[in-house]
């Protein structure tokens, strides 16, 4: 049974677009590989045979973990969310008790995480924390060091 998770549109269509190359332009060329090495020889002994087959498996392991992320993805629909708590794509700018430096994150998918860009995941240690909170609460992190403590000043979709 594959595992429901919530993506927005546009990580939903970058998932499935990732499928559709792995698909129709990886696997093909995959299958080219193992025919040309084939063609070259005694199959026993023919160490690019090996790696072309190798490498195809490895392909196929990757789509096969798309199709099961793809089955088990949902779409939500953000006008249905609630702004008053931190949810699954809600934008939250937080300060650090302890060194009081404010940061924004948008809480994503596992899929569409980027700290780059300011989108983490739900179940990070910092997204898990941040779940449910109100503005004005205290979200409580759990990190390897001991706990970090975060103010909730804004939510905003």
């Amino acid at each position: 049974m594959s595992k429901v998770s919530y993506y927005t549109a546009e990580g939903l269509k970058k998932l499935r677009d990732e499928l559709k190359q792995l698909k129709d332009i990886e696997r093909p060329r995959a299958s080219q590989a193992i025919a040309e090495a084939r063609d070259k020889g005694d199959l026993s002994e023919n160490a690019e045979y090996d790696a072309a087959k190798e490498a195809q498996g490895l392909l196929e392991m990757k789509i096969s973990k798309l199709e099961e992320t793809l089955a088990g993805a949902r779409l939500i629909d953000e006008s249905q969310l609630d702004t008053s708590k931190v949810l699954v794509l809600s934008t939250v700018k937080i300060k650090n008790q302890t060194n009081g430096m404010e940061m924004t994150y948008t809480l994503v998918a596992d899929g569409e995480a980027d700290l780059a860009s300011g989108k983490i995941s739900v179940n990070s240690p910092i997204g898990k924390g941040l779940l449910g909170k109100s503005v004005g609460e205290v979200a409580e992190v759990k990190v390897p060091n001991g706990v970090m403590k975060f103010d909730i000043l804004e939510i905003s979709r």
